[in-house]
């Protein structure tokens, strides 16, 4: 839906099934529409639509692509954004790192992102810009040399190269957003800004690397790695890094203590990663690849903050606290400056694995839930 300022807000449909364009578009029909019936109230209803390779292939043929945008004309909804992020399945079995394969060391990838930016562009409305999210180039575990990340970065300028011409030839403002994920290839804002700058240094002064790339700010991401939405947003501005999407979404705080560790137990499941990255008590921070790493390791620790999306609307427990302040944060930014990112995505896309105390609705009822919840926030810094 379209708020003040510009603003474009949607849920990710990443935490519907969806492994074949079939099945993503009967999650369209279904789920989507019983959502957007709660809350759309009469107008254009905005999707954040997830495409696996499979289903953007299947997609991509004309007489698909046109019933598709039928539907869209006749439900009056709209597409401003897609996730790239998971190339292939990402329900049901395990994900965990093979999430970030193929990475952009494979031009599979850059074929699947130049996909995806044909599809948005034949999807988003005159006037809405169109964004794509994607990974940070890799999983940290993954990099081993030198030429890999050289590879990474040709081939991620190859697609800024390919939604330009894009962009040049259908009128549309198109860019895509990497996104600073915990063990990421670039995790921090630090990092972030480091990639950008070796960017910067082989194409100097190249208009492609502001309006056609730039970041996927996830709260709960750099929520987990300590970091103040003040200042990283603030260095990646500084540092000329366009903000192509936020995503809002949430992560869990606890003080690992025995007792806490038995509560985390429920959520050491076998589909996602959960990295951990834990405050020791000299201030330093250490990481651990996955929360049950994280369980068999005994560290005198402060505090462990957790990659486990939970629902935004989850109120804090008597042993844990959600990383919600970090959105508070990131508003108050896009207060002071509403065109900072006119993209904002809600993304919880593990209802499947939540544990019972958390899973306590169905999946419509929880993201009504969360639209209420975002809504309500917004409102309050004036944003919609």
């Amino acid at each position: 839906m379209e708020l003040k300022h510009g603003l474009h807000l949607a849920y990710c449909t990443n935490i519907h099934r969806g492994e074949d364009w079939a099945q993503t578009f009967d999650s369209l029909k279904t789920d989507v529409l019983a959502v957007r019936d709660r809350v759309g109230s009469g107008r254009a209803y905005a999707i954040g639509l997830r495409l696996s390779e499979v289903a953007a292939r299947e997609l991509s043929e004309p007489a698909v692509l046109g019933a598709l945008r039928q539907w869209l004309a006749d439900e009056n909804c709209y597409v401003f954004t897609i996730n790239g992020f998971p190339f292939g399945h990402f329900h049901g079995s395990r994900v965990k790192e093979q999430v970030y394969v193929p990475d952009w060391t494979s031009p599979d990838r850059l074929a699947y992102t130049n996909r995806l930016f044909d599809l948005i562009a034949a999807l988003v409305p005159e006037g809405v810009e169109g964004s794509v999210s994607t990974l940070p180039g890799s999983f940290k575990e993954f990099i081993t040399d030198e030429s890999q990340e050289r590879v990474i970065r040709e081939n991620i300028w190859k697609c800024a190269e390919h939604i330009a011409a894009l962009s040049d030839r259908t009128g549309k403002a198109l860019h895509l957003g990497l996104e600073p994920e915990p063990l990421g290839y670039f995790e921090t804002s630090a990092e972030t800004v480091q990639f950008f700058e070796r960017l910067s240094t082989e194409h100097p002064n190249d208009s492609k690397l502001t309006e056609h790339l730039g970041v996927n700010y996830d709260t709960c991401h750099l929520a987990v790695e300590y970091e103040a939405p003040e200042a990283a947003l603030g260095a990646l501005r500084e540092a000329g890094i366009r903000i192509s999407k936020l995503h809002f979404s949430a992560a869990l705080i606890v003080r690992p203590d025995e007792a806490t560790r038995a509560r985390l137990k429920p959520f050491e499941e076998d589909v996602y990663l959960h990295q951990v990255v834990e405050r020791l008590r000299d201030g330093s921070l250490n990481r651990h690849r996955d929360l049950d790493v994280a369980l068999a390791t005994y560290n005198p620790a402060e505090e462990w903050r957790i990659h486990f999306h939970i629902p935004l609307h989850s109120p804090d427990g008597d042993w844990f606290v959600s990383t919600r302040g970090h959105i508070d944060g990131v508003l108050q930014e896009l207060k002071k400056d509403p065109a900072l990112c006119t993209h904002l995505e809600m993304e919880t896309y593990t209802w499947e694995v939540l544990p019972a105390e958390m899973k306590n609705r169905e999946v419509v009822d929880q993201l009504v839930g969360e639209y209420e919840w975002t809504l309500e926030q917004l409102r309050a810094h004036d944003l919609a």
